[in-house]
């Protein structure tokens, strides 16, 4: 594990050390050009946990993670469960339009959402308003409001992240003792008692897990909110932390106020990874 483990430690170590050194220093354009950095130690962090816009990307962000992680688990337990009921033809089909969604490469499923909720041509507003409500003909959902925003940007996460869930969700439900759930049928248990008692007790350990998992890619999502603020929406208000950071490094040229903004969103994933590290052996997972 050698040779892969020092890959690992050039291409992401190095990087993260200079992040991490760069949250001390006043690191801008100039030094983009040559003049050396001012260390101001704790200065970034300062500034930045006393600045309530901070604060309130923060808090965005982790009702947005909240939201999008808690609606991609619903589903796609739902939809396993579905699967395991259909019939195997019914199933495969199932199988194969999880495997084209999560194929589908990004920017062209973006694309696709972005003419789904196009204010003049986009079919959503076409189906709202040929049901009579005429208030969504021309309504711009990624520049009305960041509620509106969210909602979309929401939907093409949670689109996105649930065939990756779904087939692992499913995976553990084939792991399922089938003589346990006749057993419980012939004691007279109906289909939510086996559900509750013998079926979501065996796959909890797995849901567990890809639910901390997708709360982590969800804290960290990027692309989706760049790409949806540059067909219409509103920076300042529909930023998250990905968003903000990149706003901050690259648009304004602040590198040294970036790089804290991202040494705290490390941070806090590292809290997250670290309870998924302990769930992970604490549940037998690993041997």
């Amino acid at each position: 594990m050698l040779p892969a483990a020092a890959l690992v430690l050039v291409a992401l170590g190095w990087p993260m050390l200079r992040q991490f050194i760069m949250s001390f220093q006043e690191f801008g354009l100039a030094q983009q050009f040559g003049q050396p950095p001012t260390w101001v130690f704790l200065d970034n962090y300062a500034t930045i946990v006393k600045d309530p816009y901070f604060w309130a990307v923060l808090a965005k962000s982790l009702g947005f993670c909240a939201w999008t992680a808690g609606w991609t688990m619903i589903l796609a337990v739902l939809f396993a469960l579905l699967m395991r009921a259909a019939s195997p033809v019914v199933r495969t089909a199932m199988n194969v339009v999880l495997i084209i969604v999560w194929a589908m490469p990004l920017m062209a499923s973006l694309t696709l959402w972005q003419w789904l909720v196009d204010p003049n041509f986009g079919l959503v507003n076409h189906a709202l308003v040929s049901m009579g409500l005429e208030q969504f003909a021309g309504f711009s959902w990624l520049a009305n409001s960041f509620w509106t925003f969210y909602l979309i940007a929401s939907a093409v996460i949670v689109w996105a992240s649930m065939p990756l869930a779904t087939i692992s969700i499913y995976a553990a439900l084939t792991q399922v003792d089938e003589a346990q759930i006749e057993a419980a049928q012939l004691d007279g248990a109906g289909y939510l008692q086996r559900l509750r008692h013998v079926i979501m007790p065996t796959i909890a350990p797995v849901i567990s897990l890809i639910g901390v998992l997708q709360v982590i890619w969800d804290l960290r999502v990027f692309t989706h909110i760049y790409v949806l603020q540059g067909a219409g929406g509103i920076s300042t208000e529909t930023n998250l932390l990905g968003t903000y950071v990149y706003q901050v490094g690259i648009a304004e040229g602040d590198y040294g106020m970036a790089s804290a903004l991202a040494t705290i969103i490390l941070l806090i994933t590292l809290v997250i990874t670290g309870k998924y590290i302990h769930m992970l052996f604490t549940r037998g997972e690993v041997n």
